[in-house]
């Protein structure tokens, strides 16, 4: 056997290339010859039967979806003519990151270890699954799991980790050099070659080349596919009911925007000036200074050398670094130990990253939601070199929301239904959403704030207009919705279209009914949420009575009506939070279908798994 170990990660939002990361510098700390660290997008995977020791370490998103980094790969081991020992010579070892809120639990971890075994590999430890809601968050799971995976890897090879399982080289070697090394450039070498361009062009090229110079690997591509204008920032809910939900509407003002019924909007959100500000101060930076940001290791190009242009110091923290709304992770903490000054804050973040310490860390951090610079407050010693920051400080990402207009009624406009987010911690801090905040915060008459934007595949596929359709969007999961019913009444103009059923669900009709106005104009008699029409809209409102409703409640007073339109072909569409929601929906799909169909509770369950096979139930959900 030979004594080089690979770790494979599949991450959606960086946790799993944080735990990949965390793996590899376990190991080489136990004096493991040969470790790398890669992408799973960044590996071949016909060269998968060529490797001894594998560990992945993969991400579950949505409802049960694997990563975007993950899908080539995923297609590759579902080829039909793999034969059945074609990894006859490879052990692995599975570790998953979840949320058991969510129906499909670590779904891409079960299913990636099942197929693994399925084409003859040999598992070294029994998967390990982390679960965002433990205590502790993932790292509860992956703290004894990697304990035993040295001890079965020692067992397996001993070459890998020479030295013994539990052995662990002296401290002053545990940091090595950051990944990347930043480049300074004198002034006047870059103003020639500023661009003299339009600002639109000249903002792209900054996003572009500050968001290319980024490590790690994240779905979002760099260049902008369009920048929006604000036109409209209205509240949908009642002041003072607890909740703030806007509607938002946008204009293009660098192309056309082209995009269809379904679809979701990417956009990269603004942070405050006053705290990128405080953030370059406490870190002793140069705003002004111009950079370029380059991994240390030339082989592994983060990006195209002609995009490697410089920027302006300011512009890339602004563009690319989460100073003030995301929480830094554990490692981050493990290198500040290494650059505390003070006795003091030097053993206080030791015993944070220590195994006694994690509880302790992750009340600190994750349950109160400190941001990178709240942290560098707190420990006012601590004095990171940049390029540590730029490797360890949350890329700033994009948010996605589901774009609730249609381009055919809009064109060139897109709209959106927004929560705005907050929350108050266990400690009593008041907290909000970074880009939902920011969005509400915009005055379409005072600012021309150019929003940067992307638009993307979502999980809701655009219907045909020959195709009946049962929607559920419970609170802002009414967005897309509201588009398809906007298409669906344009193509009614021009013919005949097939009916639509709505189930909406809010607290309080006063409160929070969103676009009330808007589903019983189409409601009325002939339009297509009628019932005269075959479809139907029911709302049910979950605080207007001393019982709670919900919208399985009105699809079981609606369970014929259902029926009737499964028999003849619907398809099923649902959005909202995923919290418990899609699961009870699915569930009393299950009901509906037993009771009318008059068949037990596990034929009517094969009978739907029959209808998200055919492309006919769709859920999109989120956090």
């Amino acid at each position: 056997m030979n004594n080089k170990l690979l770790i494979l990660y599949a991450s959606q939002t960086g946790n799993a290339m944080d735990a990949a990361e965390r793996l590899s510098r376990e190991a080489e700390h136990r004096g493991c010859p040969a470790v790398s660290v890669l992408s799973i997008d960044e590996f071949q995977p016909s060269a998968l039967s060529a490797e001894e020791t594998v560990i992945f370490v993969v991400s579950t998103t949505g409802q049960g979806e694997t990563p975007d980094s993950m899908k080539e790969f995923w297609k590759f081991l579902l080829q039909r003519n793999l034969s059945r020992e074609c990894l006859k010579g490879m052990h692995y070892a599975v570790f998953g990151l979840g949320d058991s809120s969510y129906q499909k639990y670590n779904f891409v971890a079960k299913k990636l270890d099942k197929r693994l075994l399925d084409l003859g590999a040999t598992s070294i430890i029994e998967r390990g699954l982390g679960d965002d809601q433990h205590r502790s968050g993932y790292e509860g799971a992956l703290d004894p799991w990697m304990s035993a995976l040295w001890k079965m890897l020692y067992k397996k090879n001993p070459k890998l980790l020479p030295s013994g399982p539990d052995f662990l080289t002296s401290d002053a070697t545990l940091i090595d050099l950051p990944k990347i090394q930043i480049l300074y450039h004198d002034v006047d070498e870059v103003k020639p070659q500023l661009s003299t361009s339009t600002d639109l062009k000249y903002l792209e090229m900054q996003i572009e080349r500050a968001r290319s110079m980024t490590p790690g690997k994240y779905s979002a591509k760099n260049r902008p596919d369009c920048f929006l204008k604000m036109t409209k920032n209205c509240p949908l809910s009642r002041a003072g009911s607890g909740k703030d939900v806007r509607h938002f509407e946008f204009e293009a003002v660098s192309c056309l925007i082209e995009y269809e019924v379904g679809d979701v909007l990417e956009v990269l959100p603004g942070q405050s000036p006053a705290a990128v500000d405080a953030f370059i101060k406490r870190c002793n930076l140069n705003p002004e200074s111009y950079i370029t940001v380059e991994p240390r290791d030339k082989e592994n190009k983060l990006s195209a050398s002609s995009l490697l242009f410089p920027v302006k110091l300011k512009t890339f923290v602004e563009l690319t670094m989460d100073v003030a709304s995301a929480s830094p992770r554990r490692y981050f903490f493990e290198v500040m130990s290494v650059f505390a000054n003070a006795e003091h804050e030097k053993e206080r973040l030791q015993y944070f990253v220590s195994p006694e310490g994690r509880d302790d860390l992750y009340q600190y951090n994750q349950k109160e939601r400190r941001t990178v610079l709240e942290v560098l407050e707190d420990f006012p010693s601590v004095q990171m070199p940049f390029e540590w920051l730029v490797q360890l400080v949350p890329p700033l990402k994009t948010r996605a929301f589901s774009i609730s207009s249609s381009p055919s009624v809009h064109p060139n406009e897109v709209h959106l239904t927004v929560s705005v987010v907050s929350w108050t911690t266990p400690y009593k801090r008041k907290r909000m959403g970074l880009c939902s905040s920011w969005l509400a915060s915009l005055d379409p008459q005072q600012q021309r704030s150019l929003i940067p934007a992307w638009i993307t595949k979502g999980s809701l596929p655009p219907p045909p207009p020959s195709l009946p359709l049962i929607l559920i969007g419970p609170g802002t999961g009414c967005a897309p919705f509201r588009g398809f019913v906007e298409e669906r009444a344009l193509q009614s103009k021009s013919g005949p279209t097939a009916p639509i059923v709505f189930f909406f669900g809010c607290r309080n009709e006063n409160n929070d009914f969103l676009y009330k106005d808007f589903w019983l104009s189409h409601s009325q008699q002939g339009r297509v949420l009628s019932e005269s029409k075959g479809g139907g809209f029911y709302v049910a409102f979950s605080r207007d009575q001393p019982q709670k409703v919900y919208v399985q409640h009105k699809m079981r007073e609606q369970s014929m009506k259902i029926w009737s339109m499964l028999a003849q072909g619907a398809a099923v569409y649902v959005a909202g939070s995923s919290n418990k929601m899609p699961s009870d929906v699915f569930s009393t799909f299950e009901e509906i279908v037993s009771t009318e169909n008059q068949v037990p509770r596990e034929t009517a369950l094969k009978w739907l798994r029959a209808l998200e096979k055919a492309g006919k139930y769709h859920v999109e959900a989120w956090s």
